[in-house]
């Protein structure tokens, strides 16, 4: 990867400790920017301090299981796409992950490729999703600038900006 692109960051998510540390590896080796947990607790931390552009989650796991993690990171992290990976795959479950926000859902023993298709084409929707928003706020931005005053104006952008925080 040359030096000036930036790498996807990329949250993996699993009690399989073995698993893990493998899937890391192989996508590390793809020139992502993989940071790990093990439980649904550690990947919440581990979001707050970082900005990933796509997490992978088990959907069964002791604590905070896969699909109440993925409520707490979409709700959070709005731009975030999430893939879930799971030995336990089900129709019901299938629906409820997309029904909460969920981006793709692999059943595991997983082929490599397919999961390489699946996190370019998430990555592929955040940037789209960010972009247009910030299209969006740009487009809002520009009319408060036409028809307001400095201070209304001023006001106007620090309403925006609590918006987004």
């Amino acid at each position: 990867m040359n030096n000036e692109e930036k790498q996807i960051a990329l949250l993996i998510v699993d009690d399989d400790e073995r698993f893990l540390s493998t899937i890391a590896e192989r996508l590390g080796l793809k020139d992502f920017n993989v940071t790990t947990a093990t439980e649904g607790k550690q990947a919440v931390k581990a979001a707050k301090k970082g900005a990933f552009d796509v997490a992978i989650l088990d959907l069964k796991m002791p604590g905070i299981d896969g699909m109440e993690l993925l409520k707490i990171l979409k709700k959070k992290h709005r731009f975030l796409e999430v893939i879930m990976l799971t030995a336990y795959a089900s129709l019901d479950s299938a629906v409820e992950a997309t029904k909460l926000g969920a981006f793709g859902y692999l059943e595991k023993p997983y082929n490599f490729d397919k999961l390489l298709g699946v996190l370019k084409d998430a990555y592929k929707n955040r940037i789209k999703k960010k972009f247009e928003h910030d299209k969006k706020r740009q487009e809002e931005i520009d009319l408060l600038a036409m028809g307001s005053s400095p201070m209304g104006i001023l006001r106007a952008l620090k309403h925006l900006d609590d918006d987004e925080k």
